[in-house]
């Protein structure tokens, strides 16, 4: 007798290795269009699926969790931040929740130090120049940033991301700082020369670069305030590859547009897709569409991790990335 395959569905699209081999283990319902789904159709989703495999784009709130049907038994997140989905909730219904950690870490780790480098030596700027044809020639005060090497760089968030971050930036001779909930261990710290701040507004007043890597929950929001981002020494530099509500952006943007921070890299924004328009068009301002994660290699592997998040569950054990509310 054959065993009842889970409905699956999938609300964006994912690559192509991906959703053959859901359409293979599971009965899966793919998007083909790849746009987002719409609260309507999610609630559809919701009330027939076994699993849904969401990604970001997905508001799995408290309400829509609360008009799910009896069968909906996981919620398969396509990425490690989880902010998008009502964990708590999903709990009380007896839903479980998954998400895809550490196979992008290195890639945003990556993209972090690309946005470093990119803010401080003006890497966009000049590109602008050059193709617009407008370059004419060197000169010995024209379009100078800042070196890297022997700054300070403060990180927000010492997670798998954040340590990455910091093993990174001390081969560029960066020295690093941090602020978390608690301490590395001793044996990371003194891997990486890490110096602990457990006062935030202290290593921000006191570090050249900080650098967003923490995950966004209710207790992070706006944890760079205006007043937190006033901290920030005139020379220094912001670089969020996190999530966009971590920052006051509105606050942000004042300042770069005043000069009283020198310059930001931003992956993340806090209504995203939509781009604060006071940071648009802000030559201190790198900006970039939420590509930390944007690999070949760290994209297929999160849909490796969500099916095998499914397959064991499917298979009555307790799924590896399993999230909890009380992890948050």
């Amino acid at each position: 007798m054959a065993v009842r395959r889970p409905k699956v569905i999938v609300t964006r699209k994912l690559p192509d290795t991906v959703e053959t081999r859901m359409r293979e283990l599971f009965d899966a319902r793919l998007n083909l269009d790849d746009q987002p789904m719409s609260r309507e159709a999610l609630l559809g989703a919701v009330k027939e699926a076994d699993v849904i495999a969401c990604t970001i784009t997905d508001r799995i709130d408290a309400d829509l969790i609360a008009q799910a049907g009896e069968s909906l038994k996981l919620i398969a997140n396509f990425g490690a931040g989880v902010d998008h989905i009502d964990v708590a909730a999903a709990a009380e219904r007896g839903i479980l929740v998954t998400n895809t950690p550490g196979v992008l870490t290195e890639d945003t780790a990556d993209l972090t130090l690309a946005l470093m480098m990119a803010v401080s030596r003006r890497i966009v700027e000049g590109a602008n120049v050059a193709q617009a044809g407008d370059f004419a020639g060197w000169a010995p005060t024209w379009m100078m940033g800042r070196r890297i090497s022997g700054k300070r760089l403060g990180i927000i968030g010492m997670g798998r991301i954040g340590q990455a971050v910091a093993r990174r930036a001390k081969a560029f001779g960066m020295q690093i700082h941090y602020h978390n909930r608690k301490q590395v261990s001793s044996r990371i710290a003194d891997e990486l020369g890490a110096t602990y701040w457990e006062s935030l507004d202290q290593m921000l007043a006191r570090v050249d670069i900080v650098s967003v890597n923490c995950p966004h929950t209710p207790a992070t929001y706006h944890l760079l305030s205006a007043r937190r981002l006033k901290l920030l020494q005139p020379h220094a530099i912001v670089v969020n590859t996190a999530r966009g509500e971590i920052i006051d952006e509105s606050a942000l943007a004042d300042l770069l547009k005043a000069g009283t921070i020198a310059g930001a890299g931003l992956d993340v924004f806090e209504f995203e897709p939509t781009i604060n328009p006071k940071l648009l068009g802000l030559p201190n301002a790198v900006l970039l569409p939420h590509l930390g994660s944007a690999t070949v290699e760290a994209r297929t592997e999160m849909g490796e991790k969500v099916i095998i998040n499914i397959k064991t569950w499917m298979d009555g054990h307790r799924p590896p990335d399993r999230v909890l509310a009380g992890m948050l």
